[in-house]
């Protein structure tokens, strides 16, 4: 996959840019339309050296030789800042990138892992009929966002033994979705694996399939 880096001017908030790198697929022209992936990085990964955004998570398996049939945006987080609380910029980050790709929008998909996967909940449960599909990776929940989202294709990840996110923080999610009647849940707890559970799940290939075989109805 070919990779640039960019910088999105987003205004006058507490952020004003956001760095990012975008991955194309080689035999990507503009002409073909593509889905879209967002990936979110965890609390190490923040700052301004995109080189770090690379260590982990999907843009790790990208470097590392995956290809992938999708435009992948993967945005740098300030130091000391959350995903979960910058929503609406996360929001202007992705209307930014729109016209400027030829993006199927019926197949946009966001991922996220630790801090970023507490960012994946918050921000589908803001705009839920927004994305495909979402697959959160260890990451914090709010169950009380259960219902909003609950219609969404969603494969969640966790280590039972993680002990920098307790992997309750994700059984108490899937017990809110079961609740609202989520039919589309699919939910990977990993014996043994601690917070980083994002390797296993970024190196299965199951992954992908399921993820690109997702599209908004309609």
């Amino acid at each position: 996959m070919r990779t640039e880096t960019g910088t999105f001017d987003i205004g006058d908030g507490p952020i004003s840019q956001m760095p990012f790198l975008t991955y194309y697929p080689d035999d990507y022209t503009g002409e073909q339309r593509v889905p879209l992936i967002i990936s979110l990085h965890g609390s190490g990964e923040r700052g301004t050296d995109l080189d770090l955004v690379k260590l982990h998570g999907l843009p790790y398996e990208i470097e590392n030789g995956r290809e992938v049939p999708a435009i992948v945006i993967a945005p740098q987080l300030p130091l000391e800042m959350r995903w979960s609380n910058i929503v609406p910029t996360m929001q202007i980050l992705l209307e930014a990138a729109l016209p400027n790709h030829n993006i199927d929008q019926d197949r946009m998909y966001l991922t996220g892992l630790s801090n970023g996967g507490a960012g994946t909940w918050s921000w589908a449960a803001a705009h839920p009929d927004q994305f495909a599909a979402i697959a959160p990776i260890c990451g914090r929940t709010n169950p009380e966002d259960a219902h909003k989202i609950a219609h969404m294709p969603i494969w969640v990840f966790h280590g039972d033994a993680d002990d920098v996110v307790p992997v309750e923080e994700t059984t108490q999610m899937v017990d809110a979705l079961k609740a609202a009647h989520a039919d589309k849940l699919k939910v990977t707890i990993y014996p043994g694996v601690d917070h980083a559970s994002w390797v296993p799940a970024y190196a299965d290939d199951a992954l992908y399939e399921w993820l690109f075989a997702q599209k908004l109805p309609g």
